[in-house]
């Protein structure tokens, strides 16, 4: 049921929170007078209305999320959307300093501006705000576009084996998805998941390898849907993540075929507007924000591109060549309203907002609570179980460190005596405040895959190196089409310093292991988890094999409290902002 605007603006206004209108701050306005009504204040325009999530990553509940402190890529892309944060964030999008809009954007005053505006998200607010603009503008001119990401992330949907995040989707009312770690549950249960998903699920990029099938090079799912909406036709064509056959274990998918295919794509955008009478062609997407700037520089007729993948806020669109990208961050912590005035084959204007769901300032919808409770109960004990308290800030996202995968490191080198460990640069997870308590749901948060095995393995120095270089040249490679996704892997018990824009091979430098040069004829003990790093080694150690979240757990019980320096093991050479507390990095 939605909750009409007089019932948000007496909420807001005895919490006296910051607002938006149309994306930017009401700076003329003191704190006292601004609220949930700007929130949502909106113009309206024509009679579509495309609202837009993606990466949840299966949070239900609201959270803290802090986005990056660094975000940094090759030269020619550092400073472009997608690689912009702190400051710089701020400047390109004309957002002040210290306000919601800044705290939910970026990483500044991350502590304290928690303290003032609270958690992040949760799909009951959410419902909320998606009930008040379908009200506004009749639900049958409303569509909800999921770009993925969406069932994997959590204890309760590791261990419903996403069903419970498929009921939060139904519940929200998602009308079209496409996918990337949804397909980590495995082909069988990927396709009883989506018998149960009351939406639809499009993407024209996979394609059935197998010889032996009968529908052999044929598209595994619909590549694209027709909607009437607002009385127009909007053709939505799927663009799940290209490359998770390489970035994901590949048994999950085996017999599909992933990659960009960028012909077939321009293909269908081609079919829709000659054959199928579109009024407004969308791509629904996961390629990622840079490599969705580089689709639109390359295949014409697109009116608009909703990514995923990358997990940035984009608090206004961006244009290239003709085409519109938005994308709405991660967690649940926005949605993206997209307004169009469309008729007779084209796009006449549009109007776009970035909404903050300001979980402290949304009234939850009662529904998506009850859904909640009935999903978590079965596991309440366990996943509110703490098991010690952080002193300090305990986050995920960073370019090459975070304090929560520093953690996950220490505790694997303690558990299984490893001189070295890997842990990969996921972009999801979960922020915990100084003095908080550290859950076992917090820790699921970190590492709930259906591949959790840490693996315990010999490399030899040169391999490790290699490793390195390789893993460098996928985060930094100046051509966007060849960066596969995540953050820099992260090593416990290394330090080494990178030259970003040296050429592909002659990245690394200097890498130390516990203070020593790396001697590239040794053989080094190492640990992994989350990834296909294991295949790398030899000499696997079949007695340490456990999964990482109880490694976690129980390095988390024994310590009791939790104190990681926010300190980089990580030295840029070709950065320098003079910034002393991340070794030069802001």
């Amino acid at each position: 049921m939605a909750i009409d605007r007089r019932d948000f603006l007496h909420i807001a206004a005895a919490l006296g929170l910051l607002g938006f209108s149309g994306g930017k701050l009401q700076a003329q306005k003191r704190p006292d007078e601004v609220g949930l009504e700007d929130l949502l204040e909106f113009e309206p325009v024509g009679k579509v209305t495309l609202l837009h999530i993606c990466d949840l990553h299966a949070h239900l509940e609201p959270l803290y999320w802090r986005e990056p402190s660094t975000l940094l890529s090759a030269k020619n892309l550092v400073g472009t959307p997608g690689f912009l944060c702190g400051q710089a964030f701020l400047k390109f999008y004309g957002i002040e300093p210290n306000t919601l809009e800044a705290y939910f954007d970026t990483y500044l005053n991350f502590e304290e501006l928690a303290k003032k505006f609270g958690k992040m998200g949760g799909i009951a607010h959410m419902k909320t705000v998606i009930d008040q603009i379908r009200k506004e503008r009749g639900p049958e001119n409303v569509l909800l576009l999921d770009s993925g990401d969406t069932w994997q992330g959590t204890a309760v949907a590791l261990k419903s084996r996403g069903e419970a995040i498929v009921d939060a989707q139904n519940y929200l009312g998602v009308d079209v998805m496409v996918g990337h770690w949804e397909f980590t549950y495995g082909k069988e249960r990927v396709l009883e998941l989506l018998e149960r998903l009351r939406g639809d699920f499009v993407s024209q990029n996979i394609v059935d390898d197998d010889p032996f099938s009968d529908t052999f090079e044929e598209t595994v799912f619909p590549p694209y849907t027709i909607k009437e909406v607002g009385g127009a036709k909007i053709g939505i064509i799927g663009q799940s993540f290209p490359f998770t056959s390489t970035a994901n274990p590949k048994r999950f998918t085996q017999g599909w075929s992933f990659g960009l295919r960028l012909d077939s794509l321009q293909g269908y955008v081609d079919q829709l507007r000659k054959d199928k009478g579109v009024d407004c062609v969308v791509v629904l997407s996961h390629d990622g924000f840079s490599v969705d700037q580089e689709v639109a520089r390359r295949v014409r007729g697109i009116d608009f591109i909703l990514s995923g993948h990358t997990h940035d806020p984009g608090p206004k669109p961006i244009t290239i060549n003709g085409t519109t990208i938005i994308i709405a961050g991660s967690h649940g912590k926005f949605i993206g309203r997209l307004d169009i005035d469309v008729a007779k084959g084209r796009v006449r204007d549009f109007a776009y907002k970035l909404i903050p769901i300001a979980s402290n300032l949304i009234p939850p919808d009662k529904k998506g609570l009850e859904l909640i409770e009935r999903w978590r109960a079965p596991y309440r004990h366990e996943l509110e179980r703490t098991l010690g308290t952080t002193k300090g800030l305990l986050y995920k996202r960073d370019t090459f460190f975070s304090t929560f995968d520093r953690l996950i490191g220490d505790a694997i080198r303690e558990r299984m005596g490893c001189e070295i460990a890997f842990t990969p640069g996921y972009r999801w997870g979960t922020t915990l405040l100084p003095g908080e308590g550290i859950q076992m749901e917090h820790i699921y948060h970190m590492s709930a895959i259906t591949y959790p095995e840490v693996y315990t393995f010999e490399l030899k120095g040169a391999q490790i190196a290699q490793l390195l270089e390789d893993i460098a040249d996928n985060v930094f490679n100046p051509n966007p089409l060849y960066q596969q996704g995540g953050d820099m892997s992260r090593l416990t018990g290394v330090e080494y310093a990178i030259q970003i824009n040296a050429p592909t091979g002659k990245r690394i430098r200097q890498i130390l292991v516990d203070g020593k040069p790396l001697d590239p004829n040794r053989s080094y003990l190492v640990s992994a988890w989350g990834g296909n790093l294991q295949r790398a080694g030899k000499g696997l150690r079949e007695d340490r094999i456990e999964p990482v979240y109880e490694v976690v757990a129980r390095y988390v019980a024994q310590q009791k409290r939790i104190d990681i320096p926010d300190r980089s093991n990580v030295r840029v050479l070709d950065y320098e902002c003079g910034c002393p507390k991340r070794g030069g990095l802001c």
